[in-house]
This record gives structure tokens, C-alpha cells and sequence, in this order.
């Protein structure tokens, strides 16, 4: 019955949920925006046309909305809230208490005034594009990071900004994040903690003209992060550099000699050299030494040779002198013929008791012939 008087009376019935909001034209024109309950609206010659929109999605997005705000102001005024944003701007949208968007600059939201309520706050980008540690949480929670840059920057560590190429600041240990908003935004991580260098398989001509390998160990420290960034491409390359031209000119003045009995470290002028080149690029040199001598193959069985025929010098010398501070001592014990002192000593007395016999047996002639003679004087 509704159905035949709709038409006889030219209009039609429009019912809206309280969820639904709507856009009604007549013959192209817009009208008015319906809110929930129920509607009887011209319809003549079906030239009727309603656009629903679901609050759930609170953006409103229609092909009708410049006109809506040209030619109904004061509806739309009352319907939506617009948010807007300038070429350097940035406005985080909240609903109801919640991020609801990020709105980089020169853009626009128009949303349901119903659906909300909201909260803009905006952030001018031009003095500085650091998000605010508590913003930054806020968006990272509601997994809208696309917009944001994030850097983080560990104990030991400092980070150096760099916006379109020019050092803006240095940043302490933390999770650090920037707008993106069509700017060129860098972060350069430097280690700050003690670290090590080797110079590994060094080739230098000694002044006797032999070709040796030198493993080399410094280290150091980043004192000036800036200096040393912004002064050298690498500061850790740098070292590398000069550390081989202070072996090379402090081991190429000695002979293999020389560098073997001293395990020759760089001498005073050539690290005091390394030490003021890299304090003017902002980095703190502190040991530096000569870990390893590495000798050709042939030179190796050479001064082995050499060491052996030394060592074996050394123990013959010792071996005579062993036997010289021995000799007199077997001479003064009897021990010269390998005889026991004991035996010695007897054969001794046995020799001194012979020796008396055969001085007696001497004189005994000498006796006799005077005897005889006596007779012979008598006649």
C-alpha cells in the first residue's frame, strides 16, 4: 500500500541505522546529509540518488565532497572535522584516545564529526624533524612507522645526524626516529668502545735486502666522532695506512739482525708520527706493536742452522769446562787411572818401602869391598 502511495505521491521512504550516514541528491543536486531514521524524500521519476556511509570507516571519501562544502557550508561544518596540513606539518589524528592516523604535509583528512571524537596534534617540521620519544611509541603501537625513520644506537656507540647532507647533531645510546617528509635524513653509527687493528702479512725490505712478512697490532679508540667522520672516509682504513708506512720506514733502516735481537717494536718518532696524525681526525691511538716476524722458507732453514751450530758451540764449550774444573780434582783423589783413593794410597806406601830397599842394597857392595881390602893391607 506504501509502495502505490510513494509513487502516487512522487516521493520514497529512506531509513537510516545509527551507524549510517548519507549524502542525498535530487536530479544531480545534493540536498542534505541523512542522519539516523527514517526519511521521505522526493522522488519523482526515480532522480533520487542516497550515498551511505558506514561510520565504521570514519574518513569520508566521496566524489560529492567539494561540492557538499561549496554549496552546504553550514551542514558540512557541523558533519565533519578537517584536519589540514601545512608544506612543513605533520598532524597525528586521534580517536577517541587512539592513533587513528599520520598526516604528513600538504595533505587533507575530512572525517565524520560522530565518529570521533578527535584529537590533533600537530608538529611544525621545519625546526626539527625528531618525533617526540612518547609520540614515537604511540605510533610504533599502532604500526603506522611508515612515515617515521627509526634509528637505533647502542651503548659504546654514538650516532651522527645528518639532514640533506648537512651534520645537524650527535645522538646519545637509544632508539632515535625522524618524519619522513621528503627530506634526505642519515644517521651515521660510530663505535666509541676500544678496538683492536691488525695489519696482517706486512711485506718490508730490510737494509739488507730481505724480503720479510710483519703481523702488526694497534689500538685505539674514536675520540672526536665528528672529526673522524667528517675528516677521512674511514678512520679505521686510515690507521691501516699509516701503521704500514711506520713499519715500512722503521724496519726498512735495520737489518734482519737488528729487527731478530731487538723484536723491534716502531721506535718513539714513528708512533709519536701515527698517534698526532690520527688525534687530528679525532682518534685516540694507544698500543701499537710488532706481533710477528715471518721469514722466507730458505732464509728459515738458514738461521735454523745457524741457531742449531750456535747451540751445540755453546754446549761444547761448556762440556770443557766441565772437564778442566775436573781434572785436578781426579789428580788430587786418584782418580786420574780410575783406581779408588783407597788403592792409591797403598800402592803409595808400598812404593816408598821398595824404593828404601834398593838404597840399602846399594851400599851394601861398597861395605864388602872395604873388608876385603882390610886383609890384603895386613900382607
Amino acid at each position: 500500500m506504501k509502495t502505490i502511495l510513494e509513487k502516487l505521491l512522487g516521493r520514497q521512504r529512506v531509513l537510516m541505522k545509527e551507524n549510517e550516514r548519507a549524502v542525498a541528491l535530487y536530479k544531480g543536486e545534493i540536498q542534505a546529509i541523512l542522519m539516523p531514521g527514517e526519511h521521505w524524500l522526493a522522488n519523482r521519476r526515480g532522480n533520487l540518488e542516497i550515498s551511505r556511509h558506514d561510520l565504521k570507516n570514519p574518513e569520508f571519501v566521496s566524489a560529492y565532497e567539494k561540492a557538499l562544502f561549496d554549496k552546504l557550508p553550514d551542514v558540512a561544518a557541523r558533519h565533519f572535522t578537517v584536519v589540514r596540513t601545512g608544506r612543513t606539518e605533520v598532524a597525528a589524528i586521534e580517536r577517541d584516545g587512539a592513533l587513528h592516523a599520520v598526516l604528513v604535509p600538504d595533505r587533507k583528512l575530512v572525517l565524520w564529526t560522530d565518529a570521533g571524537p578527535w584529537k590533533v596534534t600537530s608538529v611544525d617540521t621545519a625546526a626539527d624533524l625528531a618525533v617526540a620519544p612518547a609520540l614515537m611509541r604511540r605510533i610504533g603501537q599502532a604500526r603506522k612507522t611508515e612515515h617515521m625513520f627509526l634509528y637505533p644506537v647502542v651503548d659504546g656507540q654514538v650516532g651522527l645526524l645528518f639532514v640533506d647532507g648537512v651534520f645537524v647533531r650527535t645522538l646519545d645510546a637509544g632508539v632515535h626516529a625522524f618524519w619522513n617528509v621528503g627530506r634526505m635524513v642519515q644517521v651515521k653509527v660510530v663505535d666509541i668502545k676500544r678496538q683492536s687493528l691488525d695489519v696482517a702479512g706486512q711485506e718490508v725490505l730490510t737494509k739488507d735486502r730481505v724480503t720479510i712478512r710483519v703481523n702488526i697490532a694497534a689500538e685505539y679508540r674514536v675520540v672526536d666522532p665528528v672529526t673522524a667522520v667528517s675528516t677521512v672516509k674511514d678512520f679505521s682504513e686510515a690507521l691501516y695506512r699509516a701503521l704500514q708506512y711506520a713499519f715500512r720506514k722503521t724496519l726498512g733502516a735495520l737489518t734482519l739482525d737488528q729487527i731478530l735481537d731487538k723484536k723491534v717494536t716502531v721506535d718513539e718518532d714513528a708512533a709519536a708520527k701515527v698517534r698526532d696524525g690520527m688525534a687530528a681526525i679525532g682518534v685516540e691511538v694507544s698500543d701499537i706493536a710488532l706481533k710477528d716476524v715471518i721469514l722466507p722458507g730458505d732464509m728459515r732453514e738458514i738461521l735454523n742452522q745457524v741457531v742449531s751450530a750456535e747451540k751445540q758451540a755453546e754446549a761444547n764449550v761448556i762440556r770443557r769446562r766441565e772437564e778442566t774444573n775436573a781434572t785436578p780434582f781426579a789428580a788430587q783423589h786418584g782418580q786420574g787411572d780410575g783406581r779408588e783413593p783407597g788403592d792409591a794410597a797403598a800402592e803409595g806406601a808400598r812404593g816408598s818401602r821398595s824404593h828404601r830397599r834398593q838404597g840399602r842394597a846399594a851400599h851394601r857392595p861398597q861395605r864388602d869391598g872395604r873388608a876385603a881390602q882390610r886383609p890384603g893391607q895386613a900382607s
